[in-house]
C-alpha cells in the first residue's frame, strides 16, 4: 500500500513472521474464532460470515458476501463493513502464528465501490513481527481471487496474554467462551480484536 503510516512500517529490527508448527495445514479452514464474532461468526444473523482458509507461510484466504445488512449507499457495501472484513482477515492471522493479538491500528484504502451481491476475494499476510508487534497487510478483490482490487488495508496488532478480555469483556459471555470444553474453540475465542 501507498503511503501508510509511520506506525505501520516495521523497524528495522523486525523478524521475518514463523508460522506455528500446530497452525492449521495450508488450505485447511480456519472456522469461526469465536460464535457470536460479528466478522466470522455464524451466530450472528447479520454478521459477515467471514470464511477464512489457511495459506502457505504466515498468509491466508477469506471470502465474504455482501448482503443488504452490509449496505451503506443505495446497493453499495458500507465502507465501515469492508474495513471490518478488512480487519477480521488480518486478525486471522494470528492463528497461524498461534498468538492473542489485538488490532491496534487499522489503515484502509478504498479503491472501488463494491456492490451487494459480490463476493469479496481476500489475501492477507503478516510481513514482520517485532516483539509484541506484528505487521500485516490484506487485500480485496472483486469477481474472484485475482480480480481487480476494491480495498487493500495495513494493520498493525499487539499480543495480548488472555487477561485483556477477561478485564474487559462482558461476565457472561467470558464465562460461556472459557467453560467451553474445546480447548481449541476456547483458545480461539480470544484470538482476533479487542
Amino acid at each position: 500500500m501507498s503511503a501508510s503510516s509511520a506506525s505501520l512500517q516495521p523497524p528495522a529490527d523486525a523478524v521475518k513472521p514463523v508460522r506455528h508448527p500446530d497452525a492449521p495445514a495450508p488450505g485447511e479452514f480456519l472456522g469461526a474464532h469465536y460464535e457470536h464474532c460479528f466478522g466470522c461468526g455464524p451466530g450472528q444473523p447479520h454478521g459477515l460470515h467471514l470464511e477464512a482458509r489457511a495459506g502457505e507461510g504466515v498468509t491466508l484466504t477469506a471470502e465474504f458476501t455482501v448482503q443488504t445488512a452490509h449496505q451503506g449507499a443505495p446497493g453499495l457495501a458500507h465502507g465501515g463493513v469492508l474495513a471490518t472484513a478488512l480487519d477480521e482477515t488480518l486478525g486471522s492471522l494470528n492463528w497461524l502464528l498461534r498468538t492473542i493479538a489485538v488490532t491496534g491500528r487499522l489503515e484502509t484504502d478504498y479503491i472501488r465501490p463494491v456492490p451487494v451481491g459480490t463476493t469479496l476475494h481476500l489475501a492477507a499476510e503478516v510481513t514482520a513481527v517485532a516483539g509484541r508487534k506484528i505487521y500485516s497487510s490484506a487485500v480485496g478483490r472483486l469477481d474472484g481471487p485475482e480480480g481487480p482490487v476494491a480495498v487493500r488495508a495495513d494493520a498493525l496488532f499487539i499480543e495480548v496474554k488472555v487477561d485483556h478480555f477477561v478485564d474487559h469483556g462482558r461476565p457472561e459471555e467470558i464465562r460461556a467462551a472459557m467453560s467451553d470444553p474445546d480447548q481449541v474453540r476456547r483458545a480461539r475465542a480470544f484470538e482476533v480484536n479487542p
